[in-house]
C-alpha cells in the first residue's frame, strides 16, 4: 500500500506547480510582447470623460502607445467602442439612451466625432486611420465575411491603421451588451492574429469584487475550468458602455479557442501589456488544432434562423460521429428560413446541439423529413439528394453530447 503523502511533499508538490505556471506565464507574456499582428479593443470608459465628452488627452495616450507598437514593426488593428457614448454630451443626454433611435441617432452624432480624434492622434505619428464599419451580419453571410477580412488585411498591407467599429448608427439587435468585445475577437481569428489586447476600465480579471479587502487578481487562465467559483462581475464601473467582464471574458475564450492569447487589462496598462509585462489577466492559447474561420464564424458570428429538430439517431450522428444531417432524421422544423442561413440543430428535449448552414427553405423540408436521399433523388428529383446540413457546413456548440 502506498503511504499518503506529507504535508511537506504536498507543499513541495504546490510549490513546484506554482513554478512551473510562473515560468508558462513568463514564456507566453514574453511571446504577447513579441506579436507582430495584434488586435486592440478599447471601451467606451476608456475614451469619454464623465459628462459623456471624449476625451482627447486618452485617445492621444492611446494613439501613441499603437503608434509605438507600428513603428517596432507591428501590425495593428483597433477596435473601439465609443461612438453612442461621444454622442451623449453633444446631443445634452446625461447617460446612455435606452430606446434604440436615440442609441442609434447617439452612434451618428458620436462616430464622426470620435474618428476625428483618431485621425489627428495617429497623423501626429504619420499614420492614416482608416474607419471600417461593421455590424455581426457582416460576419454571418459569407460574402461579406470574406469582404471584411480582404479589406482589412489590404489596409494593413498599405500602412493604415484600421479603427473598427460596431455600425451602431444602422444595426438593430446588435446594439446590446458586449458586442464590440466579441467584435474584437473575431476580428482577431479572422485576421489570424497573434494577440489580442481587451483594454477597460477595469484592470484585470479579479476573484472576486476588487473593492473589496482581500481580493486577488487572477494573473493567468490556462483553462476555462480555472474560472470555477470566481464571480465575474456585470457592467463597467462608469456605465456609458455596453459590456461588462463577462463579455470581456467570453471574448477571451472565443480568442484563444482560435490560439490567439489575450490580455485583459487597462487602458492605462496598455503600453505595459503590449511589451509583455505582467499586468491584467492573460488568457493562455488553447493548444491543438484552430478552427477553421468557418466554425469560430458558425459558433460565435451567427444566430440561428430558426431550427430544426432531430430524432436521437440524428443527434449521435451529427454530434459523436461528426456526420451531416439527413432528411431521415429530421422530425420537426422551427422558424422561418431560407436556403443558406444559419440554423440550430437541436434534439427532441429542446437543447441546441450544433449550428450549420441549411441547404433548403423552412417551407422545403416538411415533405422531405423521414425519407432517405435516395428516395427524394428518385422520386422528386436528382437535386433533392443533398443533406439538410453538410458537416462542413456544421459547427457543434458548447455542452453538446450524443
Amino acid at each position: 500500500m502506498h503511504s499518503a503523502p506529507s504535508d511537506q511533499e504536498v507543499q513541495q508538490g504546490q510549490e513546484q506547480r506554482q513554478e512551473q505556471g510562473d515560468r508558462r506565464e513568463a514564456a507566453e507574456r514574453a511571446g504577447f510582447g513579441r506579436a507582430r499582428r495584434i488586435v486592440v479593443k478599447v471601451g467606451s470608459s476608456s475614451l469619454t470623460l464623465p459628462d459623456g465628452h471624449i476625451d482627447r488627452e486618452r485617445i492621444r495616450d492611446l494613439a501613441d502607445v499603437l503608434a509605438e507598437r507600428r513603428a517596432a514593426g507591428a501590425e495593428v488593428v483597433l477596435v473601439s467602442s465609443g461612438a453612442v457614448a461621444a454622442g451623449l454630451g453633444p446631443m445634452g443626454l446625461a447617460a446612455r439612451p435606452r430606446d434604440l433611435a436615440t442609441q442609434q441617432a447617439a452612434a451618428s452624432v458620436g462616430q464622426g466625432l470620435l474618428v476625428a480624434q483618431y485621425t489627428a492622434a495617429f497623423a501626429a505619428h504619420g499614420l492614416t486611420a482608416a474607419q471600417v464599419l461593421l455590424t455581426v451580419e457582416d460576419l454571418m453571410r459569407r460574402v461579406q465575411h470574406r469582404n471584411a477580412r480582404r479589406a482589412l488585411r489590404r489596409l494593413l498591407d498599405i500602412g493604415a491603421m484600421p479603427i473598427v467599429n460596431e455600425n451602431d448608427t444602422v444595426a438593430t439587435h446588435e446594439i446590446r451588451f458586449g458586442d464590440n468585445d466579441r467584435l474584437a475577437a473575431l476580428v482577431a481569428h479572422l485576421l489570424r492574429a497573434d494577440a489580442l489586447l481587451l483594454l477597460s476600465d477595469v484592470d484585470a480579471l479579479y476573484d472576486g469584487d476588487p473593492a473589496r479587502p482581500g481580493t486577488r487578481r487572477v494573473p493567468r487562465v490556462a483553462d476555462p475550468r480555472d474560472l470555477g467559483g470566481i464571480d465575474i462581475g456585470g457592467a463597467g464601473r462608469r456605465g456609458v458602455g455596453t459590456g461588462g467582464m463577462v463579455t470581456k471574458v467570453d471574448s477571451a475564450r472565443i480568442a484563444t479557442q482560435a490560439g490567439v492569447p489575450t490580455v485583459l487589462t487597462s487602458a492605462a496598462n496598455a503600453r505595459a501589456a503590449l511589451a509583455g509585462g505582467h499586468v491584467g489577466t492573460l488568457f493562455a492559447a488553447q493548444a491543438g488544432r484552430r478552427p477553421s474561420t468557418r466554425q469560430l464564424w458558425l459558433a460565435h458570428a451567427t444566430a440561428g434562423r430558426g431550427s430544426v429538430v432531430l430524432d436521437p439517431g440524428a443527434v449521435r450522428a451529427v454530434v459523436a460521429e461528426h456526420a451531416s444531417l439527413l432528411p431521415a432524421g429530421v422530425v420537426k422544423v422551427e422558424g422561418d428560413f431560407t436556403a443558406g442561413d444559419p440554423v440550430d440543430l437541436r434534439s427532441e428535449d429542446g437543447a441546441i446541439v450544433a449550428r450549420g448552414l441549411v441547404n433548403y427553405d423552412a417551407g422545403e423540408i416538411p415533405d422531405l423529413m423521414g425519407r432517405s436521399t435516395r428516395w427524394l433523388a428518385r422520386e422528386m428529383g436528382p437535386e433533392y439528394e443533398r443533406e439538410i446540413v453538410h458537416r462542413d457546413d456544421l459547427v457543434l456548440l458548447d455542452g453538446a453530447r450524443p
